[in-house]
């Protein structure tokens, strides 16, 4: 690693990303893997032990979602710049990871030109924005609290969300996240209400229809 270089943190529970990410970064000296951790427990360890330049989250992690080590990392560390790359789409996830403080929301499919921008710029304590998010994130600012679909759900509604469209049962959505049954079961009538939709399979295929899930 050279000195002066950029420490990144990689948060991806699947070694070969991890693996072709330290590749992809080896032919720039300026930037370097740091750090390595496969779930959000780990990674938080590193952090309280280790400095970093930069986290790059992914969304979809073993223990808890990228979204949530986010909101941690951002309690615990308010000046660390956390860069979140998934293999979601845009709009699926980044208007809800720029709220909860991410300095920029990239693609696994992001030519690595522009990974590269939007590190150093995010290290440097900047957002990273691409065209397409900033006419979407504008739209959000002049839409106010008037928001629709899964916009419009609080974090935990989402997170809901996403637990029931990978197939969870409530029972179990509630103890992975400390709640009580009844506690899910509501959070479940206000997800389809403010949805439109009337049963766990018309959820599952709004999930998939805005890449929530895949």
């Amino acid at each position: 690693m050279a000195d002066g270089a950029i420490r990144i943190l990689l948060v991806d529970d699947h070694q070969v990303v991890r693996q072709g990410f330290r590749t992809m970064l080896a032919a720039t000296p300026d930037l370097a893997v740091a750090g390595e951790a496969p779930d959000a427990a780990t990674a938080l360890q590193l952090l309280s032990t280790t400095h970093f330049h930069l986290v790059c989250v992914d969304i979809a992690l073993p223990d808890v979602s990228g979204l949530d080590l986010l909101k941690t990392i951002r309690a615990r560390w308010p000046e660390q710049p956390v860069l979140v790359i998934s293999m979601y789409s845009e709009e699926a996830y980044a208007v809800r990871a720029f709220k909860l403080g991410a300095s920029g929301y990239l693609t696994k499919n992001t030519e690595p030109d522009v990974l590269f921008t939007a590190i150093r710029r995010a290290a440097a304590g900047r957002r990273y924005v691409t065209p397409e998010l900033g006419e979407r994130l504008a739209e959000e600012l002049a839409l106010g609290p008037a928001r629709s679909g899964h916009d419009g759900l609080s974090e935990r509604e989402f997170e809901v969300l996403r637990r029931i469209a990978l197939g969870q049962g409530l029972a179990e959505i509630a103890e992975d996240l400390h709640l009580s049954a009844k506690t899910v079961t509501t959070y479940r009538a206000r997800i389809l209400q403010k949805l439109g939709v009337r049963s766990n399979a018309e959820l599952v295929r709004y999930a998939v229809d805005h890449q929530i899930v895949t």
